[in-house]
């Protein structure tokens, strides 16, 4: 079976494992009483975990999760800085010797994107006990089994998406949205569930279609560089295209699995007639993606719930109190990322690329902005042209993030003269020649 999708054994039973929190995060909704729920959901995630990964992975998974709930129990007003660099300083030290990033892109698999994820959350546990004052806060130190549910419930434990313990104790407790004590109606998941298992199979179809096309071997194949510029260039965004659905298709199971448990509502709108939201279970917009107008907008629609923690408790902490986000605390969140995913040149290359690719569309969404409403031509073709920009930056950077090294990175990246590199930079030392100016100066205050 394996082998007739073209995976190895190792993977095809990760999948199998994968696609099983579908049913097992249904059955948490007939669980009695919530400590037997935090038992379930901790149970079935070492359950699955064990199945996918063997006996070692539930051991490392034991590592931050020890540091974050050691750091909350002995030194509350520094915990969540302490699990933040003891916990990354382990996950790196996992992907250094798993080499992770090689294993993925030769078939194989591992426990370093479980860990991944889990690193997360018991940073952000440890952040909201720590600071006591954000919306998030933990008045309390959650229990031992209340921590281990939270981390190790199996519909986001292998690929997220990371949600807050807050919001898993409010869940597990029949809180807040929901609370069924005054008759609220709880919506039924299963329309929304169904949804993203279709768009999961349909995903994983264009993929397996796609990718025996579109090898990444292919950059550094001789025939490549024989290549006019616009086919290495086109060939790059159909390399970017195509593994892209290999993420929508992860995201679209983990978001089934987080729908059915009913952890993935998060409320309703303000229609005359409400409809269930689920954007707690929501990690990617793939039309967002795909037709987004702005650099800016894909950390919004793609790996949304990661993005999140990474304003949350990156971007947002790193601002000083009265000054404005810059290119600095820009650079320094996209870093994070990348040391998150792994210690490869290629990861390192293309968050970098990312931070310049945004900076570069923000210059062209403030000359947009300073244009007149009544040149409407002239705003729409910027609009038009920060749409091109942002596909070609987006999936020429997209090489490095799929190929991993030095050589290869760079390969790919000269054999298109790195234009995604050269044209943000040359708009952001632009924005300092042509600033922009509003188009409609503000109103003087009466006096």
């Amino acid at each position: 079976m394996a082998a007739s999708i073209g995976v190895s054994v190792a993977v095809l039973r990760f999948l199998l494992c994968f696609v099983a929190t579908i049913p097992v995060s249904f059955a948490w909704r007939i669980v009695p009483s919530r400590l037997g729920k935090h038992l379930y959901a901790a149970a079935s995630g070492v359950l699955l975990s064990y199945l996918s990964f063997g006996f070692s992975s539930n051991l490392h998974f034991l590592v931050p999760m020890t540091i974050g709930y050691a750091s909350m129990a002995i030194y509350r007003p520094k915990c969540g800085i302490i699990t933040f660099f003891l916990g990354f300083a382990y996950l790196i030290g996992c992907h250094v010797f798993y080499m992770s990033g090689d294993a993925w892109k030769e078939g194989g698999i591992d426990a370093t994107g479980a860990l991944m994820v889990l690193t997360l959350k018991v940073i952000s546990c440890a952040m909201n006990y720590n600071d006591g004052i954000r919306k998030n806060r933990l008045v309390q130190m959650p229990s031992l089994i209340e921590y281990f549910g939270y981390c190790l419930c199996c519909g986001s434990h292998f690929a997220g998406p990371v949600y807050e313990m807050k919001d898993y104790l409010q869940w597990t407790e029949g809180k807040g949205i929901w609370d069924t004590s005054e008759k609220r109606k709880q919506p039924s998941p299963f329309g929304a569930t169904i949804r993203a298992i279709l768009q999961a199979a349909i995903c994983m179809a264009l993929y397996l279609y796609l990718v025996p096309q579109y090898p990444l071997t292919r950059f550094t194949e001789p025939v490549y560089q024989e290549w006019g510029f616009l086919r290495k260039f086109s060939y790059q965004y159909m390399a970017g295209f195509t593994a892209r659905w290999k993420y929508y298709f992860i995201w679209s199971i983990s978001e089934a699995s987080i729908i059915i448990s009913g952890l993935g509502f998060s409320g309703w709108t303000d229609d005359a007639s409400p409809k269930p939201k689920w954007d707690r279970a929501k990690n990617v917009d793939i039309l967002g993606v795909e037709l987004a107008k702005s650099a800016v907008q894909i950390p919004l629609v793609w790996n949304i719930q990661v993005s999140t923690w990474l304003r949350h408790y990156v971007y947002e902490r790193l601002v000083q109190n009265g000054k404005k986000a810059g290119f600095f605390q820009l650079l320094a969140t996209q870093t994070v990322s990348a040391v998150w995913h792994g210690l490869y040149p290629g990861y390192m290359m293309f968050f970098v690329q990312s931070a310049l690719m945004i900076a570069g569309s923000r210059v062209i969404y403030r000359w947009q902005q300073a244009i007149s409403p009544k040149m409407a031509m002239l705003r729409n073709i910027l609009v038009f042209i920060n749409f091109l920009y942002t596909v070609l930056v987006l999936n020429y950077s997209a090489v490095g993030f799929m190929v991993l090294s030095l050589h290869e990175t760079l390969t790919a990246y000269g054999s298109v003269y790195y234009i995604g590199t050269i044209i943000p930079v040359v708009l952001i030392l632009l924005s300092y020649v042509v600033p922009a100016k509003p188009s409609r100066p503000k109103p003087r205050k009466e006096e």
